[in-house]
């Protein structure tokens, strides 16, 4: 899954924050404490984040005939 520009529900710009998130948190950061930092104080920007998972792989696994 794509991080979306936009939040899916308010609206808020959060595309351009995930690449920061993302490099914090694997450096053993605290998500909570990121996403406070980065300014994602509702839940549902901050469920965008912490939902997301990588299917790319999987899908591109499965070949289409």
């Amino acid at each position: 899954m794509q991080i979306p520009v936009r939040c899916l529900s308010c609206g808020k710009v959060i595309g351009d924050k995930y690449e920061e998130f993302k490099e914090r948190t694997s450096d053993g950061e605290d998500k909570k404490e990121v996403l406070d930092d980065l300014g994602l104080e509702k839940y549902c920007c901050r469920t965008v984040f912490l939902t997301q998972s990588n299917t790319f792989d999987e899908v591109a696994e499965h070949k289409i005939v």
